[in-house]
């Protein structure tokens, strides 16, 4: 099952670089019409499968979203003698370019506090978390603006 997973991430991957190899855009984000970029602009696209990361079950896809950025991104900046275009060597990688520090997430990781009050994510879903959970303030949103800012 393992080696199904990492084909379909493969494959999915593939497609999703298609502008990029293609010449039409240098990142993920910029590529339009894209299964990736909408999910940049929308991290729970009604239309596309989830990740295991953005879905309280196990998510249909068995990957972390950061980790499907990284790969996407990884490979796009091979460069092929067959395809013209790829990620420029001097981007810097896409979790930086979204605005997803590494180390805001190591500094909050070893920090000593209460995870029972606090929550992390994308603002809009920690804000609707809250609400769901009948809370009108919740610990954690400076910090989640920081490290998962809203794109789009």
């Amino acid at each position: 099952a393992l080696l199904d997973e990492r084909a379909l991430l493969a494959c999915m991957a593939y497609v999703d670089l298609n502008p990029i190899r293609a010449g039409l855009a240098q990142t993920p984000e910029t590529s339009e019409y894209t299964s990736v970029q909408e999910r940049i602009k929308d991290p729970n696209p009604s239309s596309l499968s989830l990740f295991r990361d953005q879905s309280e079950t196990d998510g249909e896809i068995p990957f972390r979203f950061q980790d499907y950025l990284t790969l996407v991104d990884w490979s796009g900046r091979a460069i092929r003698a067959d395809k013209p275009g790829y990620i420029p060597p001097h981007a810097p990688p896409i979790l930086e370019r979204l605005g997803m520090e590494r180390s805001a997430t190591l500094d909050y990781v070893r920090r000593k506090h209460d995870c029972s009050t606090n929550a992390l994510g994308p603002v809009s879903r920690v804000r609707a978390m809250a609400r769901s959970a009948g809370l009108k303030f919740i610990k954690g949103m400076r910090f989640s603006q920081l490290l998962c800012p809203e794109v789009g």
